[in-house]
Formats: C-alpha cells, sequence, structure tokens
C-alpha cells in the first residue's frame, strides 16, 4: 500500500486538446432522440478544449488522500479518508459505470463525521490496473482490501448500478466481513423472475425496466457481446467517447438537464478520467464477462441492507426490494437520479448515517 498522486503527463493532455480540434463530425444534426444531440456535443468538445481545466480538477482530486495497493497481482487506486469521529464505520463506496471514483468526490467530505471512507476504482476503471473482472472477483478484491490490507474486520458495502452488484455480490461471498449493505438500486426482474409472484407495484416496476431496456439499453448489449468493437472508436476519439458516456448519463433525459444537475466540468472530469488512464477499453470490457460468466441462480442474503431510492432513478418499489435483499430500511430520497451521492449528496450521507445507527441496534 503506497500513497499516489494523480499526475497526468502534459503531453496526454495535449494530445487530448489536438484529437478534439481534429474531430471529424457527422453531418445529421439529429436530436437527443437519436442518441447524443450533435450540436450538444459540438459545444460540450469546444468547451473541453478550450475552457475545461483538468489541472485545477486533478488539484482538487488530490486534495483527498489516494493510495495503491497489489492484491492477487492487480494494482488498485483507491481514496482513503479516516473519519474525524470517536469510533467511526468502515465505509466502502462502490461506483458503477459510466462513472468512476468521481461519483463520490463530493459525498466523501460529507462522511468523514462519522465513517472511515474507502473509495476505490474498479480494476478496469480510473487510476486502477486496466485489468476487466467480473463482478464477483472485484467482490473477493474488495473484500481482501478492507479485511487483508486495510485491516477492518467489518465494514458496510455501499453502491449503485455495477456498485450494487459488488456489493450484493460481498453479502454472498463474504458475509462475515460486512456490517451491512446500502444500495441505490437492487437489480432488476428478467427471464428469472416469476411474475405471477409479483405485486402490482413490482408488475409496474418490471414494465418500466422493460420500456427502459428497450428504448436505454442498447450500450449493455453492444458491451456484453462485441465491446472490442465498441472500444477502437471510443478509444481513438475523445468527442466519440464523450458522446458514448453522455448517452447513458442522460438515460431519457438530454445534456442540459443532467448538466443542471451535476455540473459540465463534473461530467468531463468523469469522462477526462476515462479518457487520460485509457480504461474504456478494459471498462466495458466487464460486461462481456460478466455476461459469460457461470452464475447460479440469485440468493437472497441474510446482511442487513438499505435502499435509497432517487426519484428520477426507475420508479422501484419496496415490495421488491424486500424481494432482493434483507431490507431493514426503505428510503424514498426527495431528490436525485441514478447518481444520487453525485446529484444529491447531503440527502445521500443522511441516509447512510441513519443506516448505520440503525445497524448498531441489531
Amino acid at each position: 500500500m503506497q500513497p499516489f498522486t494523480i499526475a497526468v503527463p502534459e503531453t496526454t493532455l495535449d494530445d487530448l486538446r489536438r484529437r478534439l480540434a481534429n474531430t471529424r463530425w457527422p453531418d445529421d444534426g439529429a436530436g437527443w432522440e437519436y442518441g447524443t444531440a450533435l450540436s450538444y456535443m459540438k459545444d460540450l468538445a469546444r468547451y473541453w478544449e478550450h475552457s475545461y481545466d483538468w489541472r485545477a480538477r486533478e488539484a482538487e482530486l488530490n486534495r483527498f488522500a489516494h493510495f495503491m495497493a497489489e492484491i492477487g497481482g492487480t494494482g488498485v487506486h483507491f481514496v482513503h479518508e479516516r473519519g474525524r469521529g470517536p469510533d467511526p464505520v468502515p465505509l466502502l463506496l462502490l461506483h458503477g459505470w459510466p462513472d468512476s471514483f468521481y461519483r463520490y468526490h463530493r459525498v466523501i467530505p460529507l462522511l468523514t463525521d462519522s465513517f472511515d471512507v474507502v473509495v476505490p476504482s474498479i480494476p478496469g476503471h480510473g487510476f486502477s490496473d486496466r485489468k476487466a473482472m467480473t463482478t464477483d472477483e472485484a467482490a473477493d478484491l474488495f473484500a481482501e482490501l478492507m479485511t487483508d490490507v486495510l485491516k477492518y474486520p467489518k465494514f458496510i458495502a455501499a453502491g449503485g448500478d455495477a456498485g450494487t452488484l459488488i456489493a450484493q455480490s460481498l453479502a454472498e461471498r463474504h458475509p462475515d466481513a460486512l456490517l451491512g449493505i446500502h444500495l441505490t438500486d437492487v437489480g432488476y426482474p428478467d427471464g428469472s423472475t416469476d411474475f405471477s409472484a409479483l405485486t402490482e407495484p413490482e408488475l409496474a416496476f418490471a414494465n418500466y425496466i422493460q420500456e427502459w431496456w428497450m428504448n436505454e439499453g442498447a450500450f449493455n448489449m453492444v458491451q456484453s457481446t462485441k465491446p472490442q468493437s465498441l472500444a477502437y472508436g471510443l478509444a481513438d476519439s475523445p468527442a466519440g467517447l464523450a458522446a458514448w458516456i453522455m448517452s447513458f448519463m442522460v438515460s431519457g433525459a438530454t445534456g442540459e438537464e443532467v448538466e443542471a444537475r451535476i455540473g459540465r466540468d463534473d461530467l468531463l472530469t468523469n469522462i477526462t478520467i476515462y479518457w487520460v488512464t485509457e480504461t474504456i477499453a478494459s471498462s466495458v470490457r466487464r460486461y462481456y464477462l460478466d455476461t459469460h460468466a457461470p452464475t447460479g441462480p440469485w440468493r437472497r442474503t441474510p446482511v442487513p441492507a438499505a435502499v435509497a431510492h432517487p426519484p428520477l432513478d426507475a420508479p422501484l418499489p419496496r415490495e421488491w426490494a424486500e424481494r432482493r435483499v434483507n431490507l431493514v430500511r426503505f428510503t424514498d430520497l426527495a431528490r436525485g437520479g441514478h447518481f444520487a451521492a453525485w446529484e444529491e449528496p447531503e440527502l445521500y450521507a443522511e441516509d447512510l448515517r441513519a443506516f448505520a445507527k440503525e445497524l448498531q441496534k441489531l
């Protein structure tokens, strides 16, 4: 375990600006209904080239305590911010795709009053090694990070998106290491679901998810079947990379609407992390590995769980959460979407603190 400083070479940033300046744009000015809108992307790329300041964001990120550790031959990057309170609870925050450890940069300072906060980059993402892993492999690695490297006997795992999957895998594979799991989503009805057993709210949720997959799920199909074909363009063109990431970040909205919730500079910092670390290929390859990994039947574990549901995400009913996890807390957040910790850090931190207090009573 060694201290780590983010220091992107200036030649990498010069190359990024050169590629942005030489972008070859499509000639179809379609709007958001076709994917990332051309007019938006041209404006975003122009801002990225001429106005966005990576060095300022790099300096802000380096205010956190960053480390690298080698675990099972894999280099793992993580932020480790010690809590200020008398008995801070170890907390592992797990990001998804197409976000990064940066998802949590706003909430980390709000949590150190109660928690020792650990925020890793999933291998294949960010500053960890460019090595794609299945969800279960990542769960095993993070269990080792928390218990063997950082010496925490037990901890809370929290996440959303792919972070949800890793937290649930931790609950199944390493239950003795967990105090609880805190999630913003709990998985979705699929081919293994017994729809005859679902309640009316759950059926409405299932119909919503089915429609969402038809309209928004193309990225998952491509990344689960042909990630390498996709990777050539995304690794070569920063505008192409940004357009692909933004098409999922908006998910039924527009770039302008998402910027109002997250901010343009924040969106570009996340995208720039993928660019300067050259991890887009390994990050999308994770989908292929998970799709082709052997899996058993879904198992609901006894690990205590909390679910904080943001209103701009899929309309998750409490009944579905109870079906998926050992639910001890369910919160309908007042605001926020799929990236709740990023969009509404105060609400997210408040719910995590409340969950930790409830765990003390169990």
